[in-house]
C-alpha cells in the first residue's frame, strides 16, 4: 500500500527521530528497523494509505522511550508517548506507542495505569498490525514466531518481572492480534509470513 505512493513525510520524520534517539542502543535500533520492515509487509491490512502511514510512523517510534534522554518514569511505552505528545505528534500516534503490544497490562502491574491512561487506546487493524510487527521481530531485528518472541521476552525480563506477572492475560491478546493480521493477509490473498 505505501509502496505505490511511498510513505509520507511523517513516516520519514518518525524514522529519523527513532534513528537519532536509538543511535546509542544498536540492538534496540536493529529491532526497530525489523519492526518497521515487518509493518511495511502488512501495511495493506491497515485499510488505507493514511492508516498505513500511521502504522509505519508508530512502528518506527514504538520503542523510542528506551532512549536515555527520554527516560522519565522508566516505562518505555509511556516515556516515548510523552515525548511524542510534547513534540506535537498526533495523539493517535502517541497512543499507539503508549499502548503497543498490550502495554496497559504491564503498566497496571507496575502501578502506572494513570500514566498510560492519559493516552488514547485503540483496537483496530492498525494496532493489530503494530502488535504483529513487534511480536514477530526479536532483538537484533530477527524475524521469529510469536511463540519464540513471547518466550524470549519472558526469559529477558525474568520470572519476577511485571511482564511475567501479566503474561497469562497479555499472551492471548497478543496472539489474537497476530491471528487477525494473518487472517487479513489471507483474505487479501497474501501468504502469511512466519509468525
Amino acid at each position: 500500500m505505501t509502496g505505490v505512493h511511498g510513505p509520507t513525510g511523517d513516516v520519514h520524520r518518525a524514522r529519523d527521530l527513532a534513528q537519532r534517539l536509538l543511535a546509542d542502543l544498536p540492538e534496540r535500533w536493529r529491532h526497530t528497523i525489523g519492526v518497521a520492515r515487518r509493518a511495511e509487509e502488512v501495511a495493506d491490512t491497515a485499510g488505507s494509505h493514511s492508516e498505513a502511514d500511521i502504522l509505519l510512523a508508530a512502528a518506527w517510534m514504538h520503542d523510542i522511550g528506551y532512549a536515555a534522554e527520554l527516560r522519565d518514569i522508566g516505562f518505555h511505552p509511556v516515556d516515548g508517548a510523552r515525548h511524542l505528545h510534547a513534540a506535537g505528534w498526533p495523539s493517535r500516534i502517541a497512543g499507539l506507542v503508549a499502548h503497543h503490544s498490550a502495554a496497559l497490562l504491564v503498566a497496571r502491574a507496575r502501578g502506572l495505569a494513570a500514566e498510560i491512561d492519559r493516552f488514547p487506546r485503540e483496537t483496530s487493524p492498525v494496532s493489530d498490525a503494530l502488535i504483529y510487527a513487534d511480536q514477530t521481530v526479536g532483538p537484533n531485528g530477527r524475524i521469529m514466531t510469536v511463540e519464540h518472541r513471547l518466550a524470549d521476552m519472558l526469559h529477558r525480563h525474568g520470572p519476577d518481572s511485571p511482564n511475567a506477572a501479566v503474561h497469562a492475560q497479555r499472551e492471548p491478546l497478543l496472539r489474537s492480534a497476530v491471528h487477525r493480521v494473518q487472517q487479513r493477509l489471507a483474505t487479501q490473498g497474501q501468504p502469511p509470513s512466519a509468525a
